[in-house]
C-alpha cells in the first residue's frame, strides 16, 4: 500500500497516460495472466481492439468472455498459422503485435538441465517469437502499407542483458529475442513498422511467484529499487511504445529493471 490507500498495481493503473489506439487491431501472445493480461487491458483502455492468443487450457474458464481471443500454441507453427488465417479473415488488418508468452522452465546448472527441457525453453521464448513474427509480420506490412503505422514489441527479461546463475537456457533464449529484434527492427525500418523489446525484471506473477524464497530473496536483492515489478509497469511502457507517441525508436531495448541494468 501507499499514501493513497491504493495497492501498487492499482496505483499505477490510475497514474496511466491514454494513448489513442482507437482502430488498432493488436495481437497479445501469452494474453491470459501476468504481463500479458496487464498489456491487453491496457490496450484495451486506450481503444484498442485485442486478440488475445494464449495456449487453449488457458483460455477454458471463460475470462474473456466475448472479447476476440484464440487457444495458439506458439511453439506449433500450425497451430500459429491457423490462428492467422483466422485473424486476417476477421479483421483483414493488424497494427500491433506483443510477443509476451513464455516459461522460465528449470532452474538448474546449465550440466544439468536436461536437452530436450533446453530446447523447450528455446522452442517457446525465441523460436516461438519467431514463428508469431514470420506468420503476422506480411500482415503487417499490408495494414502499414494503408496506414503508416505498425508497431511490435518482445518482451525480453533484464537475464538477457545479464544473464542469470541456473537459468542459461532462459537468458540465452530471451538474448536471442533482443538480438532478433534489433534485426527486424532494422528489416522493417521502411516499412512504417517499429520493433522494440523490453527487458523487465523480476514480477510476482504466475511465472516466479512459485519460486523458491531464497531465489526471489536473491532476484530482489540485485535490484536498487528494492522491490518487484508491477505488471502495470509493464502495460504502461507497453502501450507507449504501441502508440504515435513513440515514432522514432526501433530496434531498441528498453529497460525494466529498477536500476538492475543501467544501459
Amino acid at each position: 500500500m501507499n499514501s493513497t490507500g491504493l495497492d501498487a498495481q492499482e496505483w499505477f493503473s490510475n497514474m496511466s497516460t491514454h494513448y489513442d489506439l482507437e482502430g488498432r487491431v493488436a495481437v497479445v501472445t501469452g494474453a491470459a495472466g501476468g504481463f500479458g493480461a496487464a498489456i491487453s487491458q491496457r490496450l484495451r483502455d486506450c481503444g484498442a481492439t485485442v486478440v488475445h492468443w494464449d495456449l487453449p487450457g488457458a483460455l477454458k474458464d471463460g475470462s474473456f468472455g466475448d472479447l476476440p481471443h484464440a487457444g495458439v500454441d506458439i511453439s506449433d507453427a500450425k497451430s500459429i498459422g491457423a490462428a492467422a488465417i483466422n485473424l486476417q479473415r476477421q479483421f483483414g488488418r493488424l497494427d500491433i503485435l506483443i510477443n509476451n508468452a513464455g516459461i522460465v522452465g528449470s532452474v538448474a546448472p546449465l550440466w544439468e538441465i536436461p536437452v530436450e527441457e533446453f530446447r523447450r525453453i528455446i522452442d517457446i521464448n525465441l523460436f516461438g517469437s519467431f514463428l508469431v513474427c514470420r506468420a503476422l509480420v506480411p500482415l503487417m506490412i499490408e495494414t502499414a502499407k494503408k496506414n503508416r503505422f505498425g508497431r511490435i514489441i518482445n518482451v525480453a527479461s533484464i537475464q538477457a542483458k545479464e544473464g542469470m546463475h541456473q537459468a542459461a537456457a532462459y537468458s540465452a533464449a530471451k538474448a536471442g529475442l533482443v538480438a532478433m529484434t534489433k534485426s527486424l527492427g532494422k528489416e522493417l525500418a521502411t516499412a512504417d513498422i517499429l520493433v522494440n523489446a523490453i527487458t523487465p525484471a523480476a514480477s510476482m506473477t504466475a511465472m516466479s511467484i512459485d519460486a523458491p524464497k531464497e531465489r526471489l530473496d536473491d532476484i530482489l536483492s540485485r535490484i536498487p529499487m528494492r522491490r518487484f515489478l508491477e505488471p502495470a509497469e509493464v502495460a504502461n511502457m507497453v502501450a507507449w511504445l504501441s502508440s504515435s507517441e513513440c515514432s522514432f525508436s526501433t530496434g531498441a531495448v528498453f529497460d525494466l529493471s529498477g536500476g538492475r541494468a543501467t544501459y
